[in-house]
């Protein structure tokens, strides 16, 4: 009998035990003040380049590229849709590539160019797509539009707009909760076939009173 008691009161311990221990990070983590500063060495430096413009910064290690984008550089034509990489309306283009900005450490950005939607045309002329996309309804509430066009200027550069199905594929990526697809296609088509109105490339400066 006193072996069975014996018995239960070390299980009894050896359990408690093991979830004192479990628990201490996350009493320790409970107990770490919130309003801790963030020591300044901890911050990187990074030289790069973001719509033509050099560009040189100290910033937290963590911030991803959109955040940078939008938070600090004031640049929010790349938007924050599903922040996982799965819409594709934060695509922004790095060198010759197209990423989700989301997935981007700021970081990853030294040494690189960037371009963002902002820096596709200019004050005086819109890109050849982003006429294509209002002559074909190639949006509709317009949040993912950014990405989109930054998506079809690739798809252009790098010849895989052949076909409508290839043109699907290879911008399955952006994702358009509208479902104006058709029209983001013929878009790209149009472009690729230089059949967009050339003379709406010209923007025309409105004053607003």
């Amino acid at each position: 009998m006193k072996a069975e008691i014996s018995r239960r009161k070390f299980i009894t311990s050896a359990t408690l035990a093991a979830l004192g221990l479990a628990m201490t990070p996350y009493a320790t983590l409970a107990a770490a003040p919130s309003n801790k500063p963030v020591n300044f060495a901890s911050f990187v430096e990074i030289n790069t380049t973001i719509n033509g413009q050099n560009m040189k910064m100290k910033l937290d290690p963590r911030t991803s590229l959109l955040d940078l984008l939008r938070e600090q550089l004031g640049l929010t034509g790349s938007k924050k849709g599903c922040n996982q990489g799965a819409c594709g309306a934060c695509t922004v283009h790095m060198g010759k590539d197209r990423i989700n900005s989301c997935l981007t450490l700021a970081a990853q950005i030294d040494g690189k160019e960037v371009t963002t939607i902002e820096g596709i045309g200019s004050e005086t002329e819109f890109h050849p797509i982003q006429v294509a996309f209002m002559e074909h309804d190639g949006y509709q509430c317009g949040y993912c539009t950014p990405g989109q066009i930054m998506s079809a200027i690739k798809v252009l550069e790098e010849d895989h707009a052949g076909s409508d199905a290839e043109i699907r594929e290879w911008m399955s990526g952006n994702i358009c909760r509208c479902g104006a697809y058709k029209g983001i296609v013929e878009a790209v088509k149009s472009v690729r076939d230089e059949t967009y109105d050339k003379k709406l490339i010209k923007r025309t400066q409105q004053k607003v009173s």
